[in-house]
């Protein structure tokens, strides 16, 4: 078992020979037992520079005016989240946080959006208060999903399945860009409040390229220790959901983590995440390289859907 999160080189796998791409699955596998792993990629530093500058411009908004962007009914899959409105499962009270969700558009014909309009929503992003921010943010989401994509394969490799395990699942599926920005918390109200409370998410992947300060920290499994997380240069985070944990029988369990700032840190800070999705309509069950006498099944299976639904109420976004 890690008891760090590692570092892998995306590039190494996908055009190294097979000595180094065996190097960067068996890193890989290692590193998720922890729930995370560093991942080097090609995404443009500039793309994420440009998505963070654009998002901080819309956080420094008045309230009233990100009020404008608030997209009732879709349960925080687009639009503004104010302060205050995410739970996590574990936690009673609200993470000291406000978020602006994207994703893609899917058309208004696609058999998803007439089965799950509750999933597929027209996408609500304030093009009009911040000019230019719709087109930087769908790039933005595109180049992570990719990169995310890439990621699967290697880790289909690593339970011994294809690599094209996960690609049909991901088409047009609900995967989630959230911007979030942290307060300081010197301005939080006096109830116990964090950034983010203790809590594993509920996608097959999550990915983050960078954030503007500490706060992410990563609950080791066997010890109950909390260590940070942080970006390596030119890397991503990459960390594991509920979902991945169902279709690898537990192999790779969720990430634990949560976003806490340290006694007398100050200033705020701002990520952007990135959910990966199935499309809602996948049946998640374990892969059968998973299954073996020492690892009996453990999960049945769940429609991806029905998954989704039951964390969002959890954490306070369905009543």
């Amino acid at each position: 078992m890690a008891d760090e999160i590692l570092e892998v080189d995306l590039l190494a796998f996908e055009q190294g020979d097979d000595t180094r791409r065996r190097a960067v699955v068996d890193g890989l596998l290692r590193s998720l037992s922890t729930g995370f792993v560093y991942v080097s990629h090609d995404v443009s530093d500039d793309l994420i520079d440009t998505a963070y500058g654009l998002l901080e411009r819309f956080f420094s908004l008045p309230a009233e005016t990100k009020a404008e962007f608030v997209a009732a009914g879709t349960h925080g899959q687009t639009g503004y989240t104010g302060l205050l409105v995410e739970t996590a499962a574990t936690a009673e009270v609200a993470d000291w946080k406000e978020m602006l969700n994207w994703s893609r558009d899917v058309a208004a014909k696609h058999p998803l959006r007439t089965r799950f309009p509750h999933r597929y929503h027209d996408q609500v992003l304030p093009e009009a208060a911040v000019p230019g921010i719709r087109d930087v943010l769908n790039t933005f989401h595109d180049a992570i999903a990719d990169l995310q994509r890439r990621v699967l394969r290697i880790i289909a490799v690593g339970i011994g399945c294809h690599e094209d395990l996960f690609e049909s699942m991901l088409v047009d599926g609900s995967t989630l860009s959230r911007a979030i920005h942290y307060p300081s918390m010197a301005s939080a109200p006096d109830a116990p409040h964090v950034w983010a409370g203790e809590h594993a998410d509920i996608n097959l992947i999550t990915a983050l390229p960078r954030a503007t300060a500490k706060g992410l920290q990563v609950k080791l499994k066997d010890e109950g220790r909390w260590i940070d997380a942080v970006a390596p240069e030119g890397g991503a985070i990459i960390n594991t959901g509920l979902m991945l944990e169902i279709v690898t029988n537990g192999v790779i369990a969720p990430g634990i983590h949560r976003v806490v700032a340290e006694p007398g840190q100050s200033g705020d800070r701002y990520s952007v995440v990135q959910f990966c999705h199935p499309t809602p309509w996948t049946i998640l069950a374990p892969a059968a390289s998973c299954i073996t006498p020492e690892t009996p099944q453990r999960f049945a299976p769940i429609a991806a859907a029905d998954a989704l639904d039951l964390v969002l109420h959890q954490i306070n976004l369905i009543e």
